[in-house]
């Protein structure tokens, strides 16, 4: 049975520059925006502010809907990733409270996508949303208990 993982995305900006999260994979230092898996009894919306916070220390609600993304990894696993964008009116500070992670960085956009850095193929792929000015507005967005 083919059970993709569940998980959301969120672009940061402020000040014209983006937010991303640095962990050690393999040994390796990656970027990543703050993201993460979907908990059980939780909106994506809800993930979407909590992984911000543990990964960032930002407390900050999604302000829009940027599109779903499906993605096989290296080793197949699949990932469904919900993509949410946050814009704030300047950079803020980040103290991460997950163990995970290394550092934040606020950086232009272009320096992301030139990376060789990158957690996964999505993140790039994220900046170029971004860049486009998508946003859908999160009411397309329901929860249901």
């Amino acid at each position: 049975m083919y059970k993709p993982h569940v998980t959301v995305a969120c672009m940061v900006q402020a000040e014209g520059e983006l937010l991303v999260v640095e962990e050690t994979i393999n040994g390796k230092a990656t970027w990543n925006q703050p993201a993460g898996h979907l908990e059980a009894e939780e909106s994506l919306l809800q993930a979407a502010s909590r992984e911000l916070n543990e990964e960032t220390g930002i407390q900050a609600e999604m302000e829009h809907f940027l599109g779903v993304q499906q993605w096989t990894a290296p080793d197949n696993t699949p990932f469904i990733r919900f993509l949410f964008a946050v814009d704030l009116p300047s950079r803020q500070a980040t103290e991460p409270q997950d163990s995970d992670i290394d550092r934040c960085w606020w950086l232009p956009p272009q320096q992301i996508l030139v990376a060789e850095n990158l957690r996964s193929p999505l993140v790039a792929e994220s900046v170029h949303i971004w860049q486009s000015g998508t946003r859908y507005p999160l009411s397309l967005l329901r929860f249901y208990r």
